[in-house]
């Protein structure tokens, strides 16, 4: 595996293999890496040339300083990881050189309603960051490719209409969640939970898969909302902060299912001190 920390070592070992006509696939990511991320690498070494994983803590996407000093970063572990994983290029840049004293900035985007709801209503400006930064990376990497975890299902429809607005040639591609054994969706926070709270997190993705079952026994979805609210309630050290069944396309709330509509169910739930978020699909 080959690692870059510079932006103009990366573009231009890049450019060399653009030449080769090599299809480029992209991976970003914040470190503290497990399985869900190695399963993009792996989706991304099946359709690309080459695969490039960015591991960068983005400061611009945390609304919170302490959440940003609370983020587990385990560089050499990540490292080893993705070496096992035989991912091609490592790109691993400082602050200071993904957003120089020279850079022109993020062009604004419209995201409609998308940035409104869920995550956006509750972590302020964080979707501004999120796109600032990826949009820093595909112009310094220019992929073909770039390949997003479900999990952050808000997040890939943020960047799908940033693409869109872009005018971008770039394929995004969204990938399952990859689940630990208890159902938890696998989350770099989740290191930051006792083994007790990792067992009692496991009751966001049952409440999830309960959800389902109360859409097949005709419940509507302001009545599913209400009843795994009060389920995740009654749970000790658990404070659900939204749980919303959305059309998938738009994530706008729904008050009633419909023949042929892609709808999912995502959760917001605070465990302790850690805040975690999980979905599923309905349809």
């Amino acid at each position: 595996m080959l690692l870059f920390k510079r932006v103009e070592e990366i573009s231009r070992f890049l450019h060399l293999s653009k030449q080769n006509s090599q299809r480029l696939g992209f991976v970003p990511t914040m470190g503290a890496l497990h399985e869900g991320h190695l399963s993009l690498i792996q989706q991304s070494k099946a359709a690309c040339d080459l695969t490039v994983c960015s591991i960068f803590v983005n400061p611009t996407q945390f609304n919170e300083a302490s959440d940003l000093d609370k983020y587990p970063r385990r560089e050499a572990a990540d490292i080893a990881m993705l070496v096992e994983a035989d991912c091609d290029i490592l790109f691993l840049p400082e602050v200071g050189d993904m957003y120089p004293a020279d850079y022109a900035g993020t062009p604004e985007f419209d995201f409609g309603l998308l940035d409104k709801v869920m995550e956006g209503a509750h972590r302020t400006g964080h979707f501004a960051g999120v796109a600032q930064v990826l949009l820093r990376f595909l112009e310094i990497l220019q992929p073909d490719a770039m390949f997003m975890g479900q999990k952050d299902l808000q997040q890939f429809l943020i960047v799908r209409s940033m693409l869109e607005q872009l005018n971008s040639d770039v394929e995004l591609v969204l990938c399952p969640i990859v689940r630990e054994p208890s159902g938890l969706a696998m989350s770099s926070r989740n290191r930051r939970l006792s083994p007790e709270q990792q067992e009692l997190a496991a009751n966001i993705y049952q409440t999830l898969l309960a959800a389902k079952k109360w859409r097949k026994a005709g419940f509507r979805p302001p009545e599913i909302q209400n009843r795994a609210m009060l389920h995740l309630k009654k749970i000790k050290g658990f404070q659900p902060e939204y749980i919303e069944v959305v059309e998938t396309k738009n994530l706008q709330p729904i008050d009633r299912f419909q023949k042929g509509q892609e709808t999912a169910i995502c959760a917001a739930v605070w465990v302790g001190e850690v805040r975690l978020i999980d979905n599923l699909l309905f349809e």
